[in-house]
């Protein structure tokens, strides 16, 4: 396949079927980098959690359509982005800056060629800072007792991420906090669904994490995790 030098799309690629969930609590400062670095003709769906910073209105002047979710929680604004896309593909980045939305243009080609029916992000650290001791230990604490539960040989469960819209509805995600992302993986393996992990660039963040900027915040994802995994398996079903 041949790219055009000023296109990020190759050849025939259907960038105007694919929506981008970006959660969003007070990342103002962010917001420009990310929203400058998606892919041209795919949507933006900004979910702002409650932010006091403006992003919203930050969002909105550079292009992109705001979701309002009230209710706070991780899990809370990605469903809301999810039940507002309308796309067939749909992805999932955080937006803070530490992940360029761009490098979700092989994971939507992968799902859309049927390669895979979730494809997932595994991230590498770029510079100091970038990802801290105690958010690495959380993450391989994780993936440890997800390998257990599942039998997915998995190194991360980042948020970088894409999948079919209406497989991903199907699994009928419950969890509103810390554990969505990792709910996610957790049915989409009881369904059968064919998982790829892919290494991506993981850069400092702009400002402090909500989640991981802690190691309380850090332990307390992993709680919320925990009872994920404690889900018994749920009936089998295709995937995308």
């Amino acid at each position: 396949m041949t790219t055009s030098p000023s296109s990020p799309f190759p050849a025939a690629f259907p960038a105007t079927d694919v929506d981008v969930v970006l959660p969003c609590l007070n990342e103002a400062a962010a917001l420009p980098w990310v929203l400058g670095r998606i892919p041209a003709g795919w949507r933006a769906l900004v979910v702002d959690n409650g932010s006091t910073d403006g992003s919203a209105d930050i969002a909105r002047a550079h292009g992109a359509t705001v979701v309002h979710e009230a209710r706070r929680g991780f899990g809370a604004a990605c469903h809301a982005g999810l039940t507002a896309a309308t796309a067939d593909v749909v992805c999932f980045c955080d937006c803070d800056a530490s992940l360029d939305p761009g490098l979700l243009v092989p994971f939507v080609r992968e799902v859309l060629d049927g390669e895979a029916d979730l494809v997932l992000g595994r991230r590498r650290p770029q510079g100091r800072g970038a990802w801290p001791a105690h958010a690495r230990a959380g993450n391989l604490a994780l993936a440890r007792m997800l390998r257990r539960r599942t039998g997915l040989r998995l190194h991360d469960l980042g948020p970088l991420r894409a999948a079919r819209r209406e497989a991903l509805l199907g699994l009928d995600l419950d969890d509103r906090r810390s554990g969505y992302p990792l709910q996610m993986v957790v049915r989409a393996a009881d369904a059968g669904w064919r998982i790829a992990e892919h290494d991506v660039a993981y850069l400092p963040r702009t400002g402090t994490s909500k989640v991981t900027g802690t190691w309380r915040g850090t332990w307390q994802a992993v709680r919320d995790m925990s009872r994920v995994l404690q889900e018994r398996p749920r009936v089998r079903a295709g995937g995308g």
